[in-house]
């Protein structure tokens, strides 16, 4: 079992294990998926470690302390900054555990490597949790929620519309119930007002008074 646990391909797939059980439990908010495996597999490494004389108690604090604060962002309203103080101490704790060397190194991008990759292929599959929709985009810029193309705007000539906003001469404008950012032709029109485009050039649209 020693001459297995040293084989650098299976310390690479126990981080890897590590790394995607750490994955799962930040976007599933703790709910216990893959903890376990997880810890299974860091008991694997660490024990074979200080049994061995590779790593010590200051390196295994150093990763459960990693551990901890990734539990404290999940448990508190905080804003990240626990979950980053985390993970870099659990990727510093696990360079000092492979030897602390390049080597070491080339061996945690290999495991963080496997991980994303198998983490990609049942992301979709896992409930999110609060601390994963800080770090994902949520919601995207559709015309459902009020945006319009800033690459081509030339179905909008000739449209009629109201003013939104007082343009000054820029302002925004209301068409088909989307804001649109807008320019009159020259003269200050004011809120409410009716309105049809007559000029896109490029991003600017230009209107005239109705």
């Amino acid at each position: 079992m020693d001459i297995i646990v040293d084989l650098p391909a299976l310390k690479m797939l126990l981080i890897a294990i590590i790394f995607l059980s750490v994955l799962i439990e930040i976007k599933t908010g703790g709910t216990g998926l893959g903890a376990f495996l997880g810890i299974i597999a860091a008991a694997v490494f660490w024990g074979s470690g200080y049994i061995k004389g590779l790593v010590n108690i200051y390196h295994i604090a150093l990763f459960l302390g990693g551990i901890l604060f990734i539990i404290i962002e999940l448990v508190t309203p905080a804003t990240g900054i626990f979950a980053a103080l985390g993970i870099v101490m659990m990727l510093y704790s696990i360079i000092l555990g492979l030897g602390g060397n390049i080597d070491a190194v080339y061996m945690l991008i290999g495991a963080l490597v496997i991980a994303i990759v198998l983490f990609a292929f049942i992301v979709k599959k896992l409930p999110s949790s609060r601390l994963w929709q800080k770090v994902i985009l949520k919601d995207s810029s559709t015309e459902d929620r009020g945006y319009t193309s800033s690459t081509d705007n030339s179905s909008l000539l000739h449209k009629e519309g109201t003013v939104l906003t007082e343009l000054r001469p820029a302002g925004t404008i209301l068409i088909d119930g989307s804001p649109i950012d807008a320019i009159s032709e020259g003269a200050y029109i004011d809120k409410g007002k009716k309105i049809r485009i007559i000029k896109i050039e490029g991003n600017r649209i230009i209107v005239r008074e109705v």
